[in-house]
Order: structure tokens, then sequence, then C-alpha cells
């Protein structure tokens, strides 16, 4: 088995949360590395890293195992895809942590996840007809204390 680089030259920067960094800093000690380049994981050949296939298999036996049917290891990718959206994240933002050549590639797959401008517009009226709607509290205040104060 050789290490090759991600296909179409997709190496890429990946930004993890700080919950992450500590996860992988106690596997350090807890488990170690391996191989003469200290992989963080290895497969079962020459302490390398796994292969595709042996790591879909990982996936298959953990599911199972888990009770979980029909949800494929690819399937992540497209939940951490739309969670980064959800997030707010822009297109350029998701394609890089993703990997994509182009920005088209990640609209083609993606773009029905991303708030359309109706849906911006609607949000938007949503929020002025809430405020414009609410009492402020020291109104309600005065308008209590003027109360008790006045003569029937």
């Amino acid at each position: 088995m050789a290490i090759t680089p991600p296909k179409y030259g997709s190496e890429r920067q990946v930004f993890i949360p700080e919950g992450l960094t500590q996860i992988l800093a106690s596997h350090v000690p807890n488990v170690g590395v391996r191989g003469t380049e200290k992989w963080l994981f290895v497969g079962p050949v020459n302490g390398l890293p796994p292969a595709q296939n042996t790591v879909g298999g990982w996936w298959r036996k953990t599911a199972k195992s888990a009770g979980v049917e029909g949800v494929k290891l690819h399937d992540l990718r497209h939940f951490y895809a739309s969670g980064l959206i959800a997030a707010g994240c822009d297109v350029v933002t998701v394609q890089r942590a993703l990997g994509h050549a182009k920005a088209t590639t990640t609209l083609d797959t993606y773009s029905h996840l991303w708030p359309t401008a109706e849906d911006r517009t609607r949000a938007a009226a949503g929020d002025l007809l809430e405020e414009a709607l609410r009492i402020p509290a020291d109104s309600l205040r005065t308008d209590a204390v003027q109360s008790a104060g006045s003569p029937p």
C-alpha cells in the first residue's frame, strides 16, 4: 500500500473545534502514534494509515453493533456540510472544508440547504413584526404605577 494525496489535489487545512483537539490530544498518550511517520490512526498493514475500505469496514461494523441501519460513512460528510450551512457558513467556506475544487460543485450538491432570498425576507419581516409588537417592560411598570396612584 502506498500513501497518496487526496484525489484532485484537494489537500486542505481542516479547522476543528477545541473539543476534538482535546480528544485527539488524549489519544496520543493513551493510544500513541505509530509507524515512522507517527500516524494517529493506523490500519492493519505496516503501521500505515488505514485504507478506505478498512475504514468503511470499521464503520459498517460499528453501525451494525449500534443498531444503526442505512447510514453510510459518506453520509457523515453530508451531515458535516449541512451543519456548516445551518450554522451560516458561506459557500466558499463549505467548499474549502469539503475540498471541492469549485464552488459550483458545492452549490450543485448543497444549494437547496442555503436560505433563499425569500426565506431571509420572511425572517426579517418576522423580526420587524416581533419588535414592533413588543411592549417595553418600562411602559408596563409605569402604567401600573400610574394606575395605582390615580384616583378612582
